[in-house]
């Protein structure tokens, strides 16, 4: 496994959609990536992986059902920060808001949504634990 990334990198890359399995199917086609289910409980997202077997996951694809129903439909990268709640309250004194509160996903870390001043949406992600959540 790779080193993980540093404080203030892009951790990861989502797109938050309507109809998952559609969008899935369209990157296995045009990119080549290949899905693997994700289970969410009732319904299963995806991590996509370029081609290759030892191939790492670069992105997922996901339903906008659960904690993702808000989530505008576009590709959301995950800015890794070390305190979720600081970085939030900063980016509200900065003109941005918070488009979707704090998901905890237990010891993976906890995650939110936010919109700069442009309107553009990110995440930030806090690895480890649930701080800010």
């Amino acid at each position: 496994m790779s080193k993980p990334p540093a404080f203030g990198t892009i951790g990861w890359m989502d797109l938050t959609v309507p109809d998952a399995e559609t969008v899935r199917d369209f990157y296995e086609a045009v990119a080549g990536w290949k899905a693997s289910p994700v289970s969410m409980g009732e319904y299963d997202d995806f991590s996509m992986s370029p081609p290759g077997d030892e191939a790492e996951p670069v992105a997922g694809v996901c339903h906008a059902r659960g904690a993702n129903a808000d989530l505008p439909a576009q590709w959301i990268i995950y800015i890794l920060v070390e305190d979720l709640e600081a970085s939030m309250d900063v980016c509200r004194e900065q003109g941005g808001s918070v488009i979707a509160r704090p998901v905890s996903m237990g010891a993976m870390g906890s995650y939110c949504v936010i919109r700069d001043p442009a309107g553009a949406a990110a995440a930030l992600f806090c690895p480890g634990g649930s701080e800010g959540a």
